[in-house]
């Protein structure tokens, strides 16, 4: 897809009319900065709403944060205990901390943040959440039953201020991070200042312009010299730009197939269809995630930056590694199909058991080009295996009546366990996007609970391990394999020479706005 040359002006005016900001290529190593994002928040920029889950949230601080290791610090908290019953987390806040209008920021506004957003029924889901209470410089969260995931709410959620927060907020926040709101013009840019009240480390950069641009349109202004960061797509990753240097990150932000497990009957609440016959044999499931080569999805969709995917942590602390396995074994696929009771009798290259044919249809959202050339690629792997896919591209309104009667192509990947939880619990089994082929398996279940249960991080990760294979069983293609995972996406960025984006964690899905994690610590060498 090209840009028409009225589209590469409209580009370069807004970037070039950035509150007097001149571009990039002229203002090297100066105190401003750039960026090309791939994403606008739906919802502005409120915590309480889901804001900042996947990057910085950037006005705003949090309880908790993670370091480039992913192990979890302080931020907000200098410290955190759990009680021996796991129902009482006390949070210790710091004493010198200021919104960007100069006033405090105390337990009351944590209190409030959460309160706010259990009541919003928003992204952020706190159910289990009793009740908060504030003390002198300190927070004491009760829970109705054990948590161990619930430190990520406390990771993720930015604080807002009990005493500016409005129907307004999320066009005009106040906070106290490392960054304060100054202009959003929706549809093109958001531009953030230095927070002079920011008790952490400063940032290098006085001001900061983030630009909603597509890929093309992203690429377009890197060519010209107009950004001094953008987020491409793979496609992009072979053609050099003067001046600036491509830029791989791992990532968890995985593609993979989500098959029905369960067979054909069943109706949703709304009358959507669930179930496959086909989908909801193992065997099936199991010679698709067998026959399928993960490297040349990488090499051939993703021009090599990306890397094979097995479940939906890889990488990750909490991430089994026994649940890897022999990529594109043919034999072994075949074998497997036999031995399920699935043979081509009649020749036609498409396995049959009691005159059911192995075939069946696999989703994808139209318009996702990356989905789409996964699904058609797999699709053509899966022949070998005697198994026949077709795929459609579809809108997200149609795919919501279809994904639970037919496969289909989702993305997911995020550093909180809870996700795995999510994707497989028999308790979210047709839930949005979540479990969209009812997955269920008690003894998956039960390890899930025990992970909850944990007091600790530490102490949950065994858990999630034995949930995606205990040895005899688990969510993953060693056990009961409900996906077929592809491919984890490396994120690309176009970086300006010099300029300096510290050390990259592994990221979650998002579609940029996750380099913001470590923005802070960015800087010209």
């Amino acid at each position: 897809m090209g840009l028409t040359i009225i589209s590469v002006l409209a580009i370069l005016l807004i970037v070039n009319g950035c509150s007097a900001a001149k571009p990039s290529s002229s203002t090297t190593k100066s105190d401003s900065l750039i960026v090309a994002i791939g994403a606008e928040p739906d919802t502005g920029f409120d915590p309480t709403k889901g804001w900042g889950r996947y990057g910085s949230p950037l006005f705003q601080s949090t309880l908790l944060k993670r370091d480039d290791d992913l192990k979890i610090e302080g931020d907000l908290a200098t410290s955190y205990e759990v009680s021996e019953d796991g129902l009482a987390w006390t949070v210790q806040l710091r004493e010198d901390v200021v919104f960007t209008d100069g006033k405090p920021l105390t337990s009351e506004d944590v209190k409030f943040t959460f309160d706010t957003s259990a009541s919003n029924g928003s992204a952020i889901d706190l159910t289990n959440l009793a009740g908060v209470t504030a003390g002198e410089n300190e927070v004491i969260f009760r829970l109705k039953k054990p948590q161990s995931t619930f430190v990520y709410y406390l990771i993720t959620t930015g604080i807002v201020p009990k005493h500016a927060y409005s129907s307004s907020y999320a066009e005009q926040p106040i906070g106290s991070g490392p960054f304060t709101f100054v202009q959003w013009d929706r549809g093109q840019q958001l531009i953030v200042a230095a927070n002079e009240h920011y008790y952490g480390k400063k940032p290098s950069f006085h001001k900061l312009t983030f630009l909603f641009l597509n890929e093309d349109a992203a690429f377009a202004a890197a060519k010209a010299g107009s950004v001094d960061v953008a987020y491409i797509p793979s496609a992009f990753s072979g053609q050099e730009v003067a001046g600036m240097r491509l830029e791989a990150v791992k990532t968890v932000d995985n593609r993979g197939i989500a098959f029905p497990y369960v067979k054909a009957g069943g109706k949703t609440d709304k009358g959507y269809a669930i179930g496959n016959d086909v989908t909801a044999d193992k065997a099936i499931r199991l010679a698709i995630n067998t026959v399928i080569n993960r490297e040349q999805l990488v090499e051939g969709v993703l021009e090599g930056y990306g890397s094979p995917a097995y479940t939906t942590n890889d990488g990750l602390p909490w991430w089994n590694e026994d649940t890897k396995l022999q990529d594109h074994d043919v034999e072994a696929a075949l074998g497997i199909l036999k031995d399920g009771g699935w043979s081509d009798s009649d020749n036609d290259g498409v396995a049959e058991k009691d005159g059911l044919k192995a075939e069946f249809t696999l989703l994808y959202p139209a318009g996702d080009v990356t989905r789409q050339s996964l699904a058609l690629a797999a699709a053509e792997m899966v022949k070998e295996a005697g198994i026949r896919i077709n795929v459609e591209g579809k809108s997200w309104d149609e795919l919501e009546k279809l994904m639970h009667a037919n496969a289909i192509l989702l993305g997911w990947g995020s550093h909180d366990p809870l996700e795995m939880y999510n994707l497989y619990s028999s308790d979210f089994g047709g839930v949005d996007y979540y479990n969209t082929g009812y997955y269920s398996n008690p003894a998956v279940d039960k390890w899930f609970e025990q992970a909850l249960e944990a007091r600790t991080e530490e102490e949950s990760i065994e858990y999630w391990k034995k949930a995606q294979w205990d040895g005899e069983t688990g969510l993953s293609v060693k056990g009961d394999a409900p996906w077929a995972w592809l491919v984890n996406i490396d994120h690309l960025y176009l970086v300006k020479d010099g300029l300096d984006i510290g050390k990259q964690r592994i990221q979650p899905h998002g579609h940029g706005w996750p380099v913001t994690d470590n923005i802070e610590s960015w800087g010209w060498k």
